[in-house]
């Protein structure tokens, strides 16, 4: 399977798809799910990490990640903040975080060690509630599923032809193809543009921007190796720390307003 003709598939596969814009702009392909089922399929996973994983019994935690949430929420559109934003705090020595349709956020407490304040925990949080504002679970769903019926459609028209065996290599090595060549790029452009919009949204809440730098700061020192900028799903350590902190400089002023209105958290 030549890949120019597979990246036409793959084009294709998505024509048919509904079209939105993103916060900054991008054009969007969503419309495989409902925001209902989203929601279902949030709640679901989330029931099943806590189910798998143990939640911390220190309400202390619990508590400052539970304020550093409901100080961004607040600043979310009226149709995101009634959600219902249930968080939990999970016992993991993996610096991590996510936050889930139907306004899920789990945070692990390796991310303590890297968020050195709450400036930097609500970077982290805001990042991830970016993705979810975003629309970015329904994008990758629909880019997937579009991604999948086309590489079904390419082995049995080649099994057809050249039999089973043809059509398994093609599915395997288009599946490669389409996951480093389609879906992946989508996935650093969504992670730079929750970048931009978890910034945006911490500033608003009255967090310091600048932190969102510190944290990255912190999180390169404490990782270890990684894997090239070509095959992740994040952008360029380096280059990210360069973005967020030019950006930062142009959130000041929102930061300050956010000050000035009352709007500065106390969470720990």
């Amino acid at each position: 399977m030549k890949p120019l003709l597979l990246s036409f598939a793959l084009a294709a596969a998505v024509t048919g798809c509904a079209t939105t814009t993103s916060p900054t702009g991008r054009t969007q392909y969503v419309g495989a799910v409902s925001q209902q089922q989203l929601n279902l399929l949030g709640a679901q996973a989330f029931t099943e990490a806590k189910a798998k994983t143990p939640q911390s019994t220190n309400a202390q935690q619990t508590g400052y990640v539970r304020c550093v949430v409901a100080s961004l929420v607040r600043e979310l559109p009226a149709s995101w903040q009634s959600t219902g934003w249930e968080t939990a705090v999970f016992v993991d020595k993996e610096p991590n975080a996510f936050a889930l349709p139907g306004g899920k956020v789990g945070v692990n407490t390796g991310i303590f060690n890297v968020a050195r304040n709450q400036d930097q925990l609500a970077a982290v949080i805001a990042h991830e509630i970016g993705h979810v504002v975003s629309r970015h679970h329904e994008e990758r769903l629909t880019r997937q599923a579009g991604a999948q019926g086309v590489l079904q459609l390419v082995g049995a028209l080649l099994g057809s032809r050249y039999g089973q065996g043809a059509a398994d290599a093609a599915v395997q090595g288009g599946g490669v193809l389409a996951q480093t060549g389609f879906l992946l790029p989508g996935s650093r452009a969504q992670e730079s543009e929750a970048d931009v919009v978890g910034q945006q949204l911490m500033a608003r809440a009255g967090f310091d921007p600048r932190q969102a730098v510190n944290l990255w700061q912190n999180m390169i020192a404490a990782g270890g190796n990684r894997p090239p900028q070509w095959l992740s799903t994040h952008p360029d350590p380096q280059s990210r720390l360069g973005e967020l902190s030019t950006r930062s400089a142009g959130l000041m002023p929102a930061y300050q307003q956010a000050l000035a209105s009352g709007r500065k958290p106390h969470c720990g």
